[in-house]
C-alpha cells in the first residue's frame, strides 16, 4: 500500500527471478502468500510446478507495533460507546436521554439534534486525542531509539499518524460539524494552528532570548503568526520592535492598528455576513491606502507583512518556506482575500491554490489527492483515498463509521448486499482476527482478535457469519484462551462452534490423560458419543487400578448423566460404590441389579459387577432376595454362554483361566445365598 507521504513501499523477496520465471500469489487472511513455480510450457492441460521455496508477505504489519496496538484497544472502546449511544437514540431510553422528544414516533426538535450531533463531535476528538496520543508516543520512541532503522521506522509512523489526524481534523469540520459560512474559516485557522505547531517552539525561543527583537528568526516568527491569522501575538511581536527602534516605531504602530481592526466573524457575533463583507472591504481598503501612500517602504519587513494582509498571492508565494504546505497557504488566502467564502465554493479556492502552490514543480501527493477530495465535500472519494494511501483498515473503518453515525453515508449501498461501513468494519475486524503471534498467543495484551468480535457484532448483515467464519480459526494454545473464545460464543448462541471447540478441548484433554477434564468438555459439548468413549475410558482406568480418578466430577454429574448411556452407568456406578461405602447394603444391591438387568451396564463390564456382588453375597445378613439372585444367577449365564471361545495360547488363556474361576466363585456364592434366602423367606411364610 502506498505511504502517504512518497512512492510505493517496495517489498524485496529474496531469491524471485521474474524473468525466468512466473510467479503465483494467493490472498489469505491478512496475508499474502508468494511463491516461485514453473510451468509446463509443451502440455497446456497439465501443468509441473516447482516450488524451491515460499515467502510469505505479511500485510498490516502495524498491529505488530505496541504502540499502535494502543490505539487499536483505546479507540476500541470509543467505538463501543458510539454503537451504545445510536442504541440509546434508537431504542426506548431515547425518550430519557432527550426530553425534546415527545414520542418515539416523533422526530427530533432542532435542539436534540444539534444535542446529537455535539455529542458525534465529542465522539470525533476523543478519537484525535487517540491518534495524537499515540503520535506523541511515537515521536519519543523515535527520539531513544538505538538504531538508526527503527528511528527511522518510528519516524514514518510519526508522519503517518500525523496526517491521520490532520485528514480526521478536517473531515471532523467540514462533514460533522456542519459549520456555517463564517465560523467555517475560523474552524480551518484552528485547524492549520494545531497542525502547524512548529510556530509555537519558536515563540518560546525567540521570547526567551535577552533581545526578542534582535533575534534570528524575529521577522519569521512574526510573518508565521500573521500568515496564521494570529494577529493579537504578531501586534504584540511588534511592539517589541518600536521598543527598540524609534525610526520604525511609528510604522509598527500602524500596522499593528491595522491588524487590531480586522473585521472577524466569530461565533458569539450577531452581526451578519452583509454586514462583515463590509467592514471587512472598508479595511482592506484602508490597508491598500497605506501601502500605496508608501507608509512601510522603509521597511521591507513590514511592507510585505502589509501585502500578506491584503491577500496578495505573489507575497504569500513568497513565503512558501514559512507556509510549509498548500493548504496553510489556502486558509491564509482565504483569510486575507475571501474571509466569507462558503462551503460550496471552497474546493474551487483548494484547487486554485494547490495549482498556485505546486507551480507546476511537483505533483500531489496521496495526503493532497485525500484533503482535495474533503474540501470537494466528497466523502466516498476520502474514504477510497485514504483506504488505498494508508497501511491498515483502522482509519477508514473508524472514520466511516462515526460518518454514518451522522447519516451521511444512508444512500451509498455496495453491489454485494452490504454498505461501506459494513463492509470496511468488516475488513479491519477480519485484520485484527488474522494476526496471531506464536511467541505470545496466550497474552492478552496480543490478543487483538476479542477487539474484533465486537466490530463484527455491530454489523448487522454479514457480522454474524464473518464473526463464525472467524472464530474457528483461532488457535486453542491454552485452556484460557480456549474459554475466552467458548463464552463469546456462548453469549451469541453460537451452537455450533461451542460444541466445535469443547470437542478440541476434549480430544486435547484425552490425549493428555486428563479424563475428568476431558468428560467436563463433552459433556459441555453435549456430546454423546465423545462423553461414551471417555466414560469407557474411566471404566477401564477403574479395573486397571481398582479406583477412580476425579470422583468430584462423577459424584457431581447431575442431570448431565442423562446425555449417553455410558455415562449415565458410570455415575450410577460411582453411586453403587458411594451407597457401598456408607454401608447401604440394601441400596447397593438394588442399584446394582438394576445396571445389569437394565442393560445400561456394557457387557464387558458385567464380571466386575459380578464380581462387585460377591462382597454382598458373603455378608451375615441376607441382602439379595430370591428373585434378585435368580436374576444374578440368570445374568451370570447369559455372560457365560454368550463368551467367546479364544484359542490364543498365553496370556489371553491365562485370563479365561482367572475369568473362570471368577464365575465358578459367582456360581457358588449365589448358590449359598439362595439356600439362604429360601430359609429365611420361608421363615418368615410361616411365622
Amino acid at each position: 500500500m502506498e505511504e502517504l507521504d512518497g512512492e510505493p513501499t517496495v517489498t524485496l523477496i529474496p531469491g524471485v527471478n521474474s524473468k525466468k520465471k512466473q510467479m503465483c500469489f494467493d490472498w489469505g487472511p491478512g496475508e499474502m502468500l508468494v511463491c516461485e513455480t514453473s510451468f509446463n510450457k509443451k502440455e497446456k492441460s497439465e501443468t509441473v510446478p516447482g516450488c524451491p521455496f515460499i515467502y510469505i508477505i505479511r500485510k498490516d504489519i502495524d498491529v505488530y507495533s505496541q504502540i499502535l496496538r494502543k490505539l487499536f484497544n483505546e479507540s476500541h472502546g470509543i467505538f463501543v460507546g458510539l454503537q451504545r449511544i445510536e442504541e440509546e437514540l434508537t431504542g426506548k431510553s431515547r425518550k430519557a436521554q432527550l426530553p425534546c422528544f415527545l414520542s418515539l414516533q416523533d422526530a427530533p426538535c432542532s435542539c436534540c439534534m444539534s444535542f446529537h450531533f455535539c455529542r458525534l463531535v465529542r465522539v470525533s476528538k476523543n478519537y484525535r486525542s487517540v491518534i495524537r496520543a499515540c503520535m506523541e508516543e511515537m515521536h519519543q520512541a523515535a527520539i531513544a531509539a538505538k538504531d538508526p532503522a527503527s528511528g527511522r521506522q518510528f519516524s514514518s509512523q510519526v508522519s503517518i499518524l500525523s496526517a491521520m489526524e490532520l485528514i480526521w481534523n478536517l473531515c471532523e469540520i467540514l462533514f460533522i460539524e456542519v459549520a456555517p459560512a463564517g465560523p467555517l474559516l475560523l474552524h480551518l485557522l484552528d485547524w492549520v494552528r494545531l497542525h502547524v505547531c512548529e510556530v509555537d517552539s519558536l515563540l518560546a525561543d525567540v521570547l526567551g532570548s535577552e533581545n526578542p527583537s534582535k533575534h534570528e528568526s524575529f521577522w519569521n516568527l512574526v510573518t508565521i503568526l500573521v500568515l496564521q491569522g494570529r494577529l493579537d501575538e504578531a501586534r504584540q511581536m511588534l511592539s517589541k520592535e518600536a521598543d527598540v527602534s524609534p525610526t520604525s516605531a511609528g510604522m509598527c504602530r500602524i500596522l499593528g492598528d491595522l491588524m487590531r481592526t480586522m473585521p472577524v466573524l466569530s461565533p458569539g457575533n450577531t452581526q451578519t455576513l452583509t454586514e462583515l463583507e463590509l467592514k471587512w472591504q472598508h479595511w482592506h481598503e484602508e490597508c491598500e491606502r497605506h501601502l500605496q501612500d508608501g507608509t512601510f517602504a522603509s521597511s521591507p519587513h513590514l511592507e510585505s507583512l502589509c501585502k500578506i494582509m491584503l491577500g496578495d498571492e505573489a507575497a504569500l508565494l513568497e513565503q512558501k518556506e514559512l507556509l510549509n504546505n498548500w493548504y496553510h497557504f489556502l486558509v491564509t488566502r482565504l483569510l486575507y482575500s475571501h474571509p466569507t467564502v462558503k462551503p460550496i465554493d471552497l474546493h474551487f479556492y483548494a484547487q486554485s491554490s494547490l495549482d498556485l502552490f505546486l507551480g507546476g514543480e511537483s505533483s500531489p501527493e496521496p495526503l493532497d489527492n485525500i484533503l482535495m477530495a474533503a474540501f470537494e465535500f466528497d466523502i466516498h472519494q476520502v474514504i477510497k483515498e485514504c483506504s488505498i494511501a494508508l497501511s491498515n483498515w483502522w482509519f477508514v473503518a473508524h472514520l466511516t463509521d462515526l460518518l454514518d453515525h451522522c447519516k451521511l453515508l444512508q444512500s451509498h449501498n455496495l453491489y454485494f448486499g452490504s454498505n461501506m461501513r459494513e463492509f470496511l468494519l468488516l475488513e479491519y475486524a477480519s485484520g485484527l482476527f488474522a494476526h496471531h503471534r506464536p511467541s505470545c498467543l496466550s497474552s492478552d495484551c496480543c490478543s487483538l482478535w476479542q477487539l474484533g468480535v465486537d466490530y463484527f457484532d455491530y454489523c448487522p448483515e454479514l457480522g454474524r457469519v464473518s464473526l463464525e467464519l472467524h472464530i474457528e480459526r483461532i488457535p486453542l494454545s491454552t485452556e484460557q484462551k480456549a474459554l475466552k473464545v467458548l463464552r463469546i460464543c456462548e453469549q451469541r448462541q453460537m451452537t455450533e462452534q461451542v460444541r466445535s471447540i469443547c470437542k478440541i478441548l476434549a480430544m486435547k484433554a484425552v490425549r493428555n490423560n486428563r479424563l475428568g477434564s476431558a468428560l467436563s468438555w463433552s459433556i459441555r459439548a453435549k456430546d454423546a458419543a465423545f462423553a461414551t468413549l471417555v466414560s469407557d475410558r474411566f471404566l477401564r482406568d477403574y479395573c486397571e487400578r481398582g479406583c477412580f480418578s476425579d470422583l468430584d466430577l462423577i459424584d457431581n454429574l447431575g442431570p448431565a448423566m442423562m446425555l449417553s448411556d455410558r455415562l449415565t452407568f458410570l455415575g450410577k456406578y460411582r453411586e453403587f460404590h458411594r451407597f457401598y461405602g456408607e454401608k447401604r447394603f440394601f441400596d447397593a444391591a438394588s442399584l446394582l441389579l438394576s445396571l445389569m438387568t437394565s442393560q445400561i451396564a456394557p457387557r464387558c463390564f458385567w464380571v466386575t459387577l459380578l464380581t462387585d456382588a460377591l462382597p454382598l453375597l458373603e455378608q451375615k445378613q441376607v441382602i439379595f432376595t430370591t428373585e434378585q439372585t435368580y436374576e444374578l444367577m440368570r445374568c451370570l449365564e447369559d455372560l457365560a454362554s454368550g463368551r467367546p471361545v479364544r484359542g490364543e495360547p498365553g496370556a489371553q488363556r491365562l485370563q479365561e483361566d482367572i475369568e473362570n474361576t471368577k464365575l465358578e466363585m459367582l456360581r457358588l456364592a449365589l448358590a449359598r445365598n439362595l439356600a439362604r434366602a429360601i430359609i429365611k423367606e420361608g421363615s418368615l411364610e410361616g411365622s
